[in-house]
Formats: C-alpha cells, structure tokens, sequence
C-alpha cells in the first residue's frame, strides 16, 4: 500500500488518547463524518496476500527485558486464534520454560459463565478480558490481584493504555491489545459499494441472504444496528431496545448463516460471502484465502461507519490459578518489544506499547496491511466504547432470541 508508511506515523493518536481517559468514554458516535476504509482500493496489491513474516531484528531505545522463567504447564482461555502459534509454543517452552495449553471462547460472557462455574477452580491461569467486563469479575471474585513485581516489562506499555477506569491501578489487569470492528466482503458477490452498517445490513438481507456470518456476542449483534441507525449503543433507552429486538430478531435474523466470531478461516473455505469481523480475524483472512488458493483482491474490508467499536482486551490472573507465577512471567514476557511485535504481526492488533511507531520502523519494516492495525484520528472519533449497563442482560436475550430465530 503506498500511504502504509504515512498511517504508521499515527499510532496513538490525541484523539484516542483523550478517549482512553474519560469515564464517559466516546458519546458523540455519530458526530464524525462517517469513514470506510476500503482496501479494494489498493485492488491488485501483493500486500493483502500477506501477514508481514518475522521481526526485522531488536528493538533501540529505552525498554525493558526482563524475562522471568518459569515451569510446568500454563493454561491460558482466550479469544480465538489470539497469540502467535511460535508464541505459545516453541517460544514458550524454550524462553519462559512452560507448556502451553489454550482454550478459546466467543464472547465476555462465555468466560465469565466458565470460570463463574468453576468458583475458583477453573484451571485457568490467564484469562483475557476486554476491559469494561473486569469490575464485575472483581465483584465475582473470578480474577487475582497481579504482583506487578513479576512483571517489570509493564514499563514498555504506552501511557494511553495504562490506569483505565475499570482498573485504575492496574491492580488487576494489564492491556493485551485494542481494535474496532467492521466487516469483509466478496466483491464479486456483493457488487455494490459498501461504506457502512446499514450497507451491510441491506446486503445481507438481500445478496448476500443466508450467506453471511456475525459476530457470536450480544452486544456487537445489537451495536450494528444501533450504529446503522445513528445510535450510541450504550444508549439504555428502552425504546430503541425494543426497535433493536424486533427488527433483529423479527426482519433481520432469517438472512444469518452463521455466528461466527473469527470468520478468517470459514471465509478462506469460501463458506461466506460477507461476514462481521474484528479487524484482526478479518487481516488474517487475506492471507488464509490466499493460502487456500483463493484471490484475496476479491475481498474488501470495511471498517464500520457511521460509528462502531473501540475495545481494548486485557491479561488477567484467574481466580485460584494452578500456576499464578508461570501466569505473570508470561504476561511480563509478552511486553518484551520483540514478543509484542510478533505477536502483533500474527494478530493484526494495537499492542499499546510505546513509541509504536518506532518499533514497527525496527521490528517490522515490512509489515502488511498496517491501515488494518493503526487507525487515523478521524476513524479513532467514531468510536465507542462500550460500558456495562443493566440493558447488556436484554441484549443477551436478544441475541438468544436471534439465534433461535436464524437456527445457524
């Protein structure tokens, strides 16, 4: 892409500095311009067939390394496809000196209903929450306060992502990586523009009926039509629940093919022809489709407009963690600059450290689709983020309502 190097430039931008400090957070979703980043208009480019491969060498500059061994085995439950596989494998065994063992789950409410069950013997060392969902798994009891002495890498982290609202000393948690949302399509199949929400929403009603997938949450099923509609989705009105639950569930729910929270690989099959996704799953999918023998120049990626989501996701200690010590040291370990910019290569996600745009200069010179990754100050102002409010249980019984409904 000929303006990567130019967007690296804007890594954290004030904009969504000032975002990350506000209780409040982003109101104003529908203030900005809407904004649609379009990759078919980068259409025959050999960067969307590829990840971006190995670290370009060591990070310069004032950072911490300080890697704490460790032993045994180390059980992480995360979001799908989240972590390098060198990372969590070899790379574990041979620097952190543990065997990994990771689950995956679809949603915070997956999670939290998992080690709710467990009440503090769940097997889970690290579990990792999106930001907002961690005061109620304080109250619940299902995470541990951190020993930041274990994890002395927590320096490297930007000062943006650190003493956030829902953790203000970081007693509990520590961030893992931010994205936004939006959704993929197949322009041979869909061959309209597509810009925004309600383009999507129409395409899959129409062209793109009974072949297009969602995201497996509530609140991401229910944000997409508060977006489309010119609503902030954390607006409690009960009103527009009602309008959100009867076109969802009574209009829009037949059309889904599938709740799928990481279509990158099902859209590498050819099993979709446009899907909701994370802007990560939906980077990795360009190089699956190629991989698959697809034509990634097919494929368009659209970040939600006029409004969609701001998420940061975080590292947590589980509540009676088999092994609390191996737990710390790998979270430490991954705020080491050359882990964070592999990892990051692999899940095409922020990882919050400072001077970012520096340490892609070093790591990865020749990272791809980095428009995927870093956004403008102009994208980053429509973005909301979300906070937990007695309407995410009506939501949930939206999103079950929906399912029974679709019958994917």
């Amino acid at each position: 892409m000929n303006n990567e190097k130019k967007q690296l430039r804007i890594l954290a931008p004030e904009s969504f500095r000032r975002s990350l400090s506000r209780r409040a957070f982003i109101q104003g979703g529908t203030a900005a311009a809407g904004f649609a980043v379009l990759l078919g208009a980068c259409g025959g480019s050999d960067d969307a067939a590829t990840d971006g491969g190995d670290s370009g060498g060591e990070a310069t500059g004032d950072y911490s390394r300080v890697i704490n061994k460790s032993s045994g085995s180390l059980a992480m439950y995360t979001w799908g496809d989240y972590n390098d596989p060198d990372i969590i494998g070899a790379l574990a065994e041979s620097e952190l000196g543990v065997t990994m063992k990771v689950d995956y789950y679809p949603s915070n409410e997956d999670l939290i209903t998992k080690l709710a069950a467990g009440a503090g013997n769940s097997g889970f060392d690290i579990v990792v929450p999106t930001g907002p969902y961690i005061p109620q798994m304080i109250e619940k009891g299902l995470i541990q306060k951190l020993d930041m002495s274990k994890i002395p890498n927590f320096v490297n982290l930007d000062t943006a992502y650190i003493s956030r609202d829902w953790d203000p000393n970081n007693e509990y948690s520590v961030c893992k990586n931010w994205g936004s949302t939006g959704y993929f399509y197949n322009k041979t199949k869909i061959t309209r523009k597509m810009e925004t929400w309600q383009d999507f929403i129409d395409a899959c009603m129409n062209e793109g009926s009974g072949d297009c997938a969602m995201i497996d949450t509530a609140p991401n099923m229910c944000g997409m039509w508060y977006w489309a509609n010119g609503h902030n989705w954390n607006d409690q009105d009960a009103a527009k629940l009602d309008a959100c639950e009867k076109f969802l569930v009574d209009e829009f729910a037949q059309h889904i093919k599938a709740f799928d929270s990481y279509p990158s690989t099902k859209l590498a099959e050819g099993a979709y022809s446009l899907a909701m996704g994370w802007n990560g799953d939906i980077r990795q999918a360009y190089s699956r489709i190629a991989d698959a023998g697809g034509n990634p120049d097919e494929w368009v990626w659209v970040l939600g407009a006029p409004a969609t989501e701001l998420w940061m996701d975080t590292y947590c200690v589980a509540a009676g963690a088999p092994n609390p010590d191996a737990a710390h040291a790998w979270i430490n370990w991954e705020l080491v600059p050359e882990i964070s910019i592999k990892d990051l290569q692999y899940h095409g996600y922020n990882t919050g450290l400072k001077n970012m745009d520096t340490l892609v200069a070093e790591l990865a010179p020749d990272l791809k689709l980095g428009e995927m990754i870093f956004f403008s100050p102009d994208q980053v102002a429509t973005f909301q983020t979300q906070e937990i409010t007695p309407t995410l249980d009506r939501m949930v019984d939206i999103m079950n309502k929906i399912k029974a409904k679709a019958g994917a």
